[in-house]
């Protein structure tokens, strides 16, 4: 069970980071990349203000998660060279940025009819996504091909190994169940274990990876 964003900001890691100024949490941000509690402290401080913003720019709820999405994980590869005294002024402080990063996306964005989203923001809030799609990243390609077929299009190994055959690649059902296997084990290697406890509750990966949306603004 995926916990939401909500719950995510009452829980003990994100509460006690909560004297933290928002320099503070974007240096440790930058300082401790395999650490996910301080991009989560950013998003649970700002994300009522992004929905706020995106409120009207939507024709759905559906696509106003679809677009808050989005934008924060536009905003989680933003942050890692963000200088913000190097800013203009008037954009110089986290929420100053934020603001104007969200105006930004939400003028270029381009949203998809609702019937062809599969998005659902209580089980993939923002910064779960934005963490496994990272570690997803790191996998072997072959291997993050499998998942991503085995969990965004649920083929069985069978169907797997089939649409790998007819690409030129051999590959067997069984080998297709150990490679998915050994994919997942490596996910909960690469996910930090503070995004797990955060997010999943500290419960095993066992392969299930959230529904998180396609493509991006980044």
């Amino acid at each position: 069970m995926h916990v939401s964003p909500v719950a995510a900001a009452n829980h003990s890691l994100i509460r006690s980071l909560a004297h933290y100024s928002d320099q503070e949490l974007l240096t440790l941000f930058q300082r401790h990349p395999d650490s996910g509690q301080y991009f989560t402290a950013i998003f649970c401080r700002y994300h009522p203000l992004v929905q706020t913003l995106i409120r009207h720019s939507a024709r759905s709820p559906v696509q106003a998660d679809y677009l808050f999405a989005q934008i924060w994980r536009y905003v989680f590869y933003e942050l890692g060279d963000l200088d913000l005294a190097a800013l203009p002024p008037e954009h110089q402080t986290l929420q100053a940025w934020l603001i104007n990063i969200t105006a930004l996306c939400i003028n270029k964005a381009e949203l998809p009819p609702v019937e062809s989203i599969h998005y659902s923001l209580q089980a993939a809030p923002p910064p779960l996504w934005c963490y496994v799609e990272r570690a997803l990243a790191q996998l072997e390609p072959a291997q993050r091909l499998m998942v991503l077929m085995a969990q965004t299009f649920h083929w069985s190994e069978t169907r797997i190994a089939a649409y790998l055959q007819a690409e030129g690649e051999y590959v067997s059902p069984a080998e297709v169940k150990l490679q998915l296997r050994t994919a997942y084990r490596q996910l909960e290697d690469l996910i930090p274990e503070d995004i797990q406890e955060i997010f999943m509750d500290g419960q095993a990966w066992g392969g299930e990876m959230p529904p998180v949306p396609d493509g991006g603004l980044r």
